[in-house]
């Protein structure tokens, strides 16, 4: 593929490491000549130096024929009219990446729709998403969001004695905007059917918006007697993004900060949040928060040596695990040493996510679930595609399940009476050994 990278700074160039290996004709534009030199001697790409925002720059980088735009400069204005120039250009996919939250809030503008984006990214809140999947409480999950999040994929263990627990799933009357995609009973992880029977101890994946998801999370799991305590180090952008995502669940969370004004910042901005000013780096501040007595501590600060050091103070300390942000990979290999039961590189988490884009036809991302045994994409309908021909009880979906459709600014789960059109997008939950003879059904017959 043909793929045009705006800025060449830390994510830049790794993106463009991992796409050169992976075979993939690259060209990185920046405005730094020294920049696009130190990127010459590590990776084989073509540079170009000049404005991402010029469309004579644009042109000369060859947008007009790029399979993938990636705008990933320090800077979202430019970011945002960049790949918003190359998109009008002519390049079939574009991804912009942003540091400010409020870019991604729909609720306030939609960025991404006014610009012609296909995908706003921010490192800093997968990052964070990242690290809330890993948290793994027995009976709280993996959570993840698709079709600019307004599809909700979240799994869920099915605890004894609850409503759904011995039922079949027809019988259970789910509304109608959520869904069970996948069953697992930990060894095999299926698509799931109407004739299937939910059992205490599987694990089942629910698809559909936050509110109807959150209306149905009773009939799998009780209300736990004891909040399960997390506390996070460090109040920067992926410790706030973090503390969002879990002031969504029912956790007890707790911030430790240094910097008053961003306690203030944060309390403002948080709700049900605990906002402590102290230095995780200290072992006395940290006794005073109780670091001991948490299920969980996370360090998030902006220093990877600071994040190792209040994590192994957090283990010596008595906290159950220990996750830890680590953005140097020479520290990889003596994290498990020092106590850190968990690390995230916040470049390999967007480098994963842009992978997961670059893909040809239909196929908008693609990410593995269920252990890997299935896979959920986002799938572009195509005009004149064979799954536009029929209503979707007509059509041979094997060991596969439309989750939900993204009409414009309407998202919704489709019964069998629907009709999926040119111009929808997808969410689809398919076993991965039946991808190839899916897929096909979304392409053009012409």
């Amino acid at each position: 593929m043909n793929i045009v990278i705006m800025g060449a700074g830390t994510v830049g160039t790794f993106v463009a490491d991992t796409l050169c290996a992976a075979q993939h004709n690259v060209t990185i534009i920046d405005q730094s000549r020294s920049a696009l030199q130190q990127v010459e001697e590590r990776v084989d790409v073509q540079t170009i130096c000049g404005s991402a925002c010029d469309s004579a720059i644009l042109f000369q980088a060859g947008v007009l024929g790029a399979d993938i735009c990636l705008a990933v400069t320090s800077q979202d204005e430019v970011n945002m009219v960049g790949a918003s120039l190359a998109k009008a250009m002519g390049s079939r996919r574009c991804v912009a990446r942003v540091f400010n939250h409020a870019y991604l809030n729909l609720s306030t503008f939609d960025y991404q729709r006014h610009f012609h984006i296909d995908r706003l990214l921010s490192l800093e809140h997968l990052t964070a998403l990242e690290l809330a999947k890993a948290i793994g409480e027995p009976g709280l999950f993996a959570v993840e969001n698709f079709a600019r999040g307004e599809v909700l994929i979240q799994v869920l263990n099915v605890q004894s004695g609850v409503k759904a627990d011995g039922v079949q799933l027809r019988n259970l009357k789910l509304p109608s905007g959520v869904r069970v995609g996948l069953i697992s009973d930990g060894q095999h992880t299926s698509i799931a059917g109407a004739d299937n029977v939910i059992k205490a101890g599987q694990m089942v994946t629910l698809i559909g918006t936050q509110e109807h998801i959150d209306k149905v999370h009773r009939m799998f799991q009780h209300k736990r007697s004891e909040r399960f305590r997390v506390i996070i180090a460090g109040g920067g952008d992926i410790g706030f993004n973090l503390a969002r995502i879990l002031q969504k669940k029912e956790y007890s969370v707790a911030i430790l900060e240094s910097d008053p004004v961003r306690c203030d910042f944060l309390s403002r901005n948080l709700d049900s949040i605990t906002v402590l000013h102290g230095d995780a780096t200290r072992r006395t501040e940290m006794e005073e928060a109780r670091v001991g007595k948490a299920d969980v501590f996370i360090a998030t600060t902006g220093r990877d040596e600071d994040n190792i050091v209040c994590g192994v103070e957090a283990k010596e300390l008595g906290a159950s695990r220990i996750m830890s942000i680590v953005r140097r990979p020479d520290y990889a290999n003596v994290l498990e040493k020092l106590g850190i039961d968990f690390a995230v590189s916040p470049r390999e988490v967007i480098t994963r996510q842009i992978m997961g884009m670059v893909q040809t036809g239909p196929i908008i991302s693609h990410s593995e679930i269920g252990g890997g045994n299935s896979s959920i994409l986002e799938l572009e309908v195509f005009e004149d595609s064979p799954i536009t021909k029929a209503p979707l009880k007509d059509l041979k979906l094997k060991q596969a399940l439309i989750a939900a459709v993204v009409k414009e600014d309407c998202v919704r789960v489709p019964g069998a009476e629907d009709l999926i059109q040119a111009g929808d997008t997808v969410i689809l939950l398919c076993e991965q050994e039946n991808l190839n003879e899916i897929i096909p059904l979304f392409k053009p017959q012409n």
